[in-house]
């Protein structure tokens, strides 16, 4: 899907490259300026004033076509309701008359509103968009294109046979990007239709094509492609080739083709489940973000300009404008209405943005304390022929334990941080290993916050559980102190000492990354007479 946006541009760029029919106003050629430079943002600014100053002059042409690009950078950022709406916009201003130029507006517009659909996954009006696209294109290139995006919509709707016969026109195209695209596509369609079919051939060639041409986003869909291809042939192809994905996506920062190799890789690589589970949840998080807040900028543009013409004309016509001193005011005025509505905006999202927070907090605990305890156990009754029931059945408790307190954390009072702490490692304190806590004052943790706190119970859970599984050791010591604006964490037992290498296999690198996520530090000291040391130091505000 992704590769739909370059397509578009090119329409775009190509049409504004040549010698306009109108004449462009300064506005129009400052948008295609930042176009070339992947400003997008300065883009559509400038063609929203640029709309304005041609529907000044009833120029409806330019107007229309102003509004094309604005929607069309909306699209590309993922308003797609927002893209829909500009397009039909622009539309409303095509209907005087009819010329080349209007119909390839019109052919653009139509063609982004498809593109639009397919993404809200509105796969019929995508065809019907599609198609009106193709009735008002008078340039071949462009039809050919369109024929692609027709063809690739159908085969979303298993429509395999009409999705051909739109390809096989595509591939006629003598652009080498199109053509690579509607081969890879003609040969989807042709395997789906008949499962006898074989399409290697020209996967594989769509592929050389693409890393020839350096098309970096070719690259990704051709890459899907075969590792869809391999998923109930050969798992291990079909997790490289989504691995291959995953990699240039990232090389190419296109953190949608990320999202989909990576929800591949997980179904593929359970043993790494969590770590690329931890990945796509992050990156999602930031992909929404950036379009709700494009979603917000481009909406305001539009807004404040608007109301920006809309006081000037008003004050205008009045004979408001005589003095310094009015324009002042207007100032004044537009500026507090500006602040205002960004505010609400503001607060809105901030309110949004709190509950999502919560819900994330909530999510990765259940993530750091019901599923990674119960894959440790899965993991060492999968692993070890041997396992002792009880210890299991201990394990399983305590998880079960750590579940329940989620369940209430909400419907009653919260326990103090330090209870919770000498609650946890008392929690591992039995006949054969001995547990002692120092210094765990409830004033030491007076200044840190909920999500710091959260991190040192995971990091002090992970060395519990590490002691537990591996040490061996009976006595275990954990002293809490608070030095200057610091606060010191000195884990030791006596167990047998962990090795470099053994600290990366048991997972305790994971106690690092979260240390360092709250601005500190933590060593491991394993060249000690016997046992391990580990030593733990953060903020303490």
């Amino acid at each position: 899907m992704k590769n739909f946006f370059l397509l578009i541009w090119l329409v775009v760029i190509f049409s504004c490259t040549k010698k306009e029919p109108f004449k462009n106003n300064s506005f129009y050629d400052k948008a295609k300026v930042c176009l070339t430079t992947n400003n997008s943002d300065s883009a559509f600014y400038y063609f929203n004033m640029a709309k304005n100053e041609y529907f000044k002059i009833n120029d409806s042409i330019g107007t229309a076509k102003s509004l094309v690009n604005m929607a069309i950078i909306q699209s590309d950022h993922g308003d797609f309701y927002g893209a829909i709406e500009t397009s039909l916009e622009a539309n409303r201003h095509l209907k005087k008359k009819q010329d080349s130029i209007v119909s390839s507006t019109l052919a653009s517009s139509y063609n982004c509103i498809a593109i639009a659909s397919h993404f809200l996954k509105d796969y019929h009006n995508a065809i019907d968009y599609h198609f009106k696209a193709l009735k008002y294109s008078n340039n071949i290139k462009n039809k050919l294109v369109y024929y692609n995006n027709i063809g690739d919509v159908l085969i979303t709707l298993g429509d395999y046979k009409s999705a051909e016969k739109y390809l096989e026109k595509a591939i006629q195209t003598k652009e080498i990007d199109n053509y690579s695209r509607a081969l890879n596509n003609l040969a989807k369609a042709k395997y789906l239709e008949n499962r006898n079919y074989n399409p290697l051939p020209e996967f594989n060639k769509a592929l050389e094509i693409r890393k020839k041409q350096n098309l970096s986003q070719g690259q990704n869909s051709s890459y899907e492609t075969l590792s869809s291809y391999y998923l109930d042939k050969d798992k291990k192809l079909s997790l490289e080739y989504a691995q291959k994905m995953l990699k240039e996506a990232i090389q190419n920062n296109s953190p949608d083709d990320q999202i989909t190799a990576l929800k591949r890789i997980i179904r593929l690589d359970p043993k790494n489940y969590f770590r690329n589970f931890i990945k796509l949840d992050s990156i999602s998080d930031r992909v929404q973000t950036l379009r709700n807040k494009h979603k917000s900028q481009f909406a305001m543009v539009r807004y404040d300009v608007a109301q920006k013409d809309a006081e000037n004309q008003r004050l205008i016509s009045q004979g408001l404008i005589k003095s310094a001193g009015i324009s002042a005011l207007i100032l004044l005025l537009l500026g507090t209405t500006y602040w205002y509505i960004k505010r609400q905006k503001q607060l809105k999202q901030e309110k949004e943005l709190e509950v999502k927070n919560t819900q994330l907090k909530m999510s990765k605990k259940v993530h750091d304390v019901v599923a990674n305890g119960i894959y440790q156990v899965m993991a060492k009754i999968e692993n070890q022929e041997d396992f002792d029931r009880d210890k299991t059945l201990d394990e399983l408790e305590f998880v079960y334990e750590k579940s329940r307190n989620l369940s209430y954390e909400k419907a009653g009072e919260e326990k103090e941080f330090s209870q919770e702490i000498s609650e946890l490692i008392a929690s591992f304190n039995n006949a054969s290993v001995k547990t002692f806590t120092a210094g765990n004052s409830s004033s030491i943790w007076t200044n840190i916050s909920a999500p710091v706190k959260e991190e040192v119970y995971q990091v002090l859970r992970e060395l519990m559980v590490n002691m537990k599984k591996h040490s061996n050791a009976s006595h275990v010591a954990v002293k809490f102190e608070k030095v200057n604006q610091n606060i010191e964490i000195q884990y030791k037992d006596n167990g047998v000492g962990i090795s470099g290498d053994l600290i990366y296999k048991n997972g305790l690198r994971n106690t690092a990354s979260r240390i360092e996520g709250i601005g500190g530090n933590i060593t491991f000291e394993t060249k000690i007479e016997k046992g391990l040391k580990v030593n733990i130091s953060f903020p303490s505000s």
